[in-house]
């Protein structure tokens, strides 16, 4: 997982961090109520990291579960902490594993 050390992501941006396009970001933003970026004042949205950590949310329910838009959005407003707990511990087995195929591909180049 990105380390977000910035105040405000510009839409590009957050696509690039979550891996969709732009307009799947704008799209979500209509379906889903707990994704509500600030804009400037030349209407530009301007995502914080907790927005980001919702979409990645949102990417984890529809993209990696399967879940339906409808049901996603059920799944989130009813028991976001429930799916953070979830999100965060797969995230944490992804590092995990990574370093450990790390690990594994230096002690194969030691052979």
């Amino acid at each position: 997982m990105e380390d977000l050390n910035k105040r405000y992501y510009r839409m590009r941006e957050v696509a690039e961090i979550i891996g969709l396009p732009p307009s799947t970001l704008r799209f979500w933003e209509s379906k889903f109520t707990v994704i509500n970026p600030r804009r400037n004042q030349g209407g530009q949205r301007l995502y914080t990291p907790a927005d980001i950590e919702k979409l990645r949310m949102v990417h984890f329910l529809v993209k990696e579960k399967g879940l339906k838009l409808e049901a996603a959005q059920e799944e989130l407003s009813g028991n976001s902490s429930g799916v953070s707990r979830r999100f965060e511990a797969l995230s944490r087995l992804r590092s995990v594993r990574s370093r450990l195929e790390q690990l594994h591909k230096a002690l194969q180049s030691l052979k």
